[in-house]
């Protein structure tokens, strides 16, 4: 079977109008494919704070690095990128599509609200209403597909369907991933290696155990502030599945990422998943081929962290946050939004970056730009925002 014919003067809003029209019947034909040059949207979750100051550096600031003493990423692990701000260099993945212009950064962005519990922060940003809408019903992304006519040609890349895709709009989510578990026969085996030394074979085993204590508490804390979120490397290893499925079937998709809550130790385990990130998201756009072009994939998370480290060699739940956009419908190479220089002077309640760009604003301006949507449309997405264009589209 063959793509729908579609007249040659169709713009991007029509296009992907007409490709969803006809999906209820041609979704699950082997031969049906996304009509060329349909836009694609994907939103990619961090759930859980992540931390951007370790993503996005402040480049050469004594007073990043003072706030940081365990924590800061070193000057030589900086790879400078535009006004001030340099990237963290476990994610160079990232870099080539930099490099190509193909991914920006909005710096100091998040909601406005200032609850730092993640589930009412989460759950603001999926519903879309501005401040705690109790009345909410639906999810920004649903709205969306309705206004864009996406019946058919969205899905949640999930194991639960998330709020930001519920409403009246029936869409469907497919966990693409499996759960990894630590190894208890791992665990016995590296026991079993120290079992003949009496001093280290006891510091082996209550190492082993407090660690076990710690790592349960901090892991149930991380699944829920996650929401059943699957791991950074489920991501990595689904990133192609997820690309294949947006190049050829899917024009509106949502996934999650959980375990974005460093309280303690963050360093190490975060560059890791700050690495693997940067590697699932540069294998999404090696996967979509030609599509990457109409492609735009927006990362997000609920709020930023405390710019200073805690006692813990941590961070602790904060405000403003750094967005990714990344696509080759992305107008990158460039930091975008309201900006201010990072000192003393400009924390929030003197501990978190402020938000200045409003998340609902700075989407409404995207989608809008994307799908050539009007004024009424962007207001039945998100009411009462006032759409902050950033040309980044």
């Amino acid at each position: 079977m063959t793509g729908p014919a579609l007249p040659e003067a169709l713009n991007r809003r029509q296009l992907l109008g007409g490709a969803a029209a006809g999906a209820a019947g041609l979704f699950s034909a082997a031969g049906w494919a996304m009509p060329a040059g349909s836009p694609r949207l994907l939103i990619l979750f961090l759930r859980g704070g992540y931390d951007s100051a370790s993503l996005l550096v402040p480049q050469a600031n004594d007073f990043y690095r003072r706030s940081r003493p365990g924590i800061a990423i070193a000057p030589d692990r900086q790879r400078p990128l535009a006004d001030g701000w340099a990237l963290n260099a476990v994610a160079d993945p990232l870099l080539p599509l930099w490099n190509r212009r193909q991914l920006a950064f909005i710096p100091f962005a998040g909601s406005p609200d200032l609850s730092r519990s993640h589930f009412e922060t989460q759950d603001i940003i999926e519903f879309g209403y501005p401040g705690r809408n109790r009345a909410a019903t639906s999810g920004f992304m649903n709205r969306l597909a309705v206004e864009i006519g996406a019946r058919g040609t969205a899905m949640a890349f999930t194991q639960k369907l998330p709020i930001a895709m519920r409403g009246s709009l029936v869409i469907p989510n497919s966990d693409l991933g499996q759960r990894s578990a630590l190894s208890a026969g791992r665990q016995a085996a590296i026991a079993a290696m120290y079992a003949g030394d009496a001093q280290l074979g006891e510091q082996v085993s209550a190492g082993m155990g407090a660690g076990a204590a710690v790592s349960a508490a901090l892991q149930r804390e991380m699944a829920t502030s996650g929401r059943d979120a699957r791991g950074v490397a489920a991501f990595e290893a689904n990133a192609q599945r997820i690309g294949l499925l947006m190049r050829d079937r899917i024009a509106l998709g949502f996934a999650d990422i959980g375990g974005w809550d460093t309280h303690v130790g963050q360093a190490g385990g975060l560059d890791y998943r700050l690495g693997v990130l940067a590697r699932g998201l540069s294998n999404l756009a090696g996967a979509m081929g030609p599509a990457w072009r109409d492609t735009a994939v927006l990362v997000i998370s609920e709020f930023g962290r405390t710019f200073r480290q805690n006692g813990s060699q941590g961070t602790d739940h904060g405000h403003g946050t750094a967005f990714l956009l990344l696509g080759g419908a992305v107008a990158g190479g460039r930091i975008a939004g309201r900006q201010q220089k990072v000192n003393e002077a400009m924390l929030h309640q003197n501990r978190d970056f402020p938000v200045l760009n409003d998340g609902r604003d700075v989407m409404g301006a995207l989608f809008a730009r994307l799908y050539g949507l009007g004024p009424a449309a962007v207001q039945r997405i998100f009411p009462a925002s006032r759409p902050q264009e950033l040309a980044l589209l």
